[in-house]
């Protein structure tokens, strides 16, 4: 719910028909990234999927940066050797001009009418202050920030006035963030999601399991009719989710998923057998990840490539590519291209209009 008043009452006004929503209270558990209690934590939350847009509701919205953003701005600090703090905002959709009102039912134990909540409607995820040869950059994902900055003074003041503003904790400098474990030397920085890639392993119970030097047999062919349905295909479902988010900074990894991701409708016993390989291979990599040097040019360079009609269902064609910033990968995908190509050479073109 965006830019509205949560009134908590137990009666609404004579003569006033509203709906009253109701809540929930969720319970959760933080944790350090190397798996160490950090708190308890409990939400009160609105059960906002009983309202209905354009009568309940208007826009929505949540800042939350893109990963090539997050990757990019890494890479930059790395080059630039500026400083990287992380801060989070608690409470960050308290915050916000309020506009309209909706009614919730209280939480057991509570019959006040409580404070009007709203989240916060921002209109960029990146800021930027380039004055006087200062440097300062602000990238909010919903609630979690992170400051780089070439100058201590300013990233302190900065720090201070939004501290002003919010309840503000300053996290200290850049470690973790969004499941992403950051190490930083003179070298460069490193980003790595050994922490979840170990969780995921844990889940799918094959932590004991013998591991693999590739994602894939080489020119394996999987096709949509081929083999017996499994007969749960939500855990299917929720390990290609999961493999995913590990892309994030797994590169090596996105061509195999989004390959298994094509048979998410109706997933089959083969396509689970090269899930459970991949799984090995990420075994035997589990700390591997993406480092930025702290040398190079900034100087941006792109490489793209196809295979031609790989595709045993629809003879489409695969397309990839990579975004360097000097030698850090800072964007890369693997695609199946809209249409099919008649040639070698047409899906050669295709790729570079992609």
């Amino acid at each position: 719910m965006g830019g509205v008043n949560v009134v908590i009452c137990q009666d609404l006004p004579l003569g006033i028909h509203l709906l009253a929503i109701g809540c929930k209270w969720i319970y959760k558990v933080k944790l350090h990234a190397d798996g160490t209690l950090e708190r308890y934590k409990a939400r009160l939350v609105a059960q906002g999927f009983n309202q209905q847009e354009g009568v309940d509701f208007f826009d929505t919205f949540s800042p939350v940066a893109k990963v090539t953003s997050v990757r990019l701005l890494l890479a930059l600090a790395s080059l630039r050797g500026w400083s990287l703090t992380h801060l989070d905002i608690n409470n960050a959709f308290l915050y916000g001009e309020l506009t309209e009102e909706v009614y919730m039912v209280p939480p057991l134990g509570y019959l006040h009418e409580g404070e009007p909540l709203s989240s916060n409607i921002v209109y960029s995820s990146l800021f930027v202050k380039n004055k006087g040869g200062c440097f300062l950059a602000v990238l909010v994902y919903v609630d979690d920030i992170i400051v780089a900055g070439s100058n201590h003074t300013e990233v302190q003041q900065l720090k201070d006035y939004l501290n002003n503003q919010f309840k503000l904790k300053d996290l200290g400098d850049l470690k973790y963030f969004l499941g992403l474990e950051v190490a930083r030397s003179c070298k460069g920085i490193s980003i790595c999601q050994r922490g979840y890639a170990l969780q995921i392993l844990k889940d799918a119970g094959v932590t004991g399991c013998k591991s693999k030097a590739t994602p894939m047999e080489p020119n394996i062919k999987l096709s949509q009719e081929e083999g017996d349905l499994l007969d749960d295909p939500v855990s299917y479902r929720r390990l290609i989710g999961r493999l995913l988010y590990l892309t994030i900074t797994r590169p090596d990894l996105s061509f195999a998923v989004n390959k298994l991701s094509q048979f998410l409708a109706h997933p089959r016993v083969p396509h689970l057998h090269v899930v459970h390989r991949l799984l090995q291979y990420v075994k035997g990599t589990v700390g591997q990840g993406i480092f930025y040097p702290s040398s190079g040019q900034l100087k941006l360079r792109a490489f793209s490539d196809s295979d031609w009609g790989s595709c045993t269902d629809t003879r489409r064609s695969i397309t990839g590519f990579c975004v360097f910033l000097g030698d850090s990968l800072i964007s890369w995908k693997s695609k199946k291209q809209p249409t099919v190509a008649r040639s070698s050479a047409e899906a050669e073109y295709r790729e570079r209009l992609m």
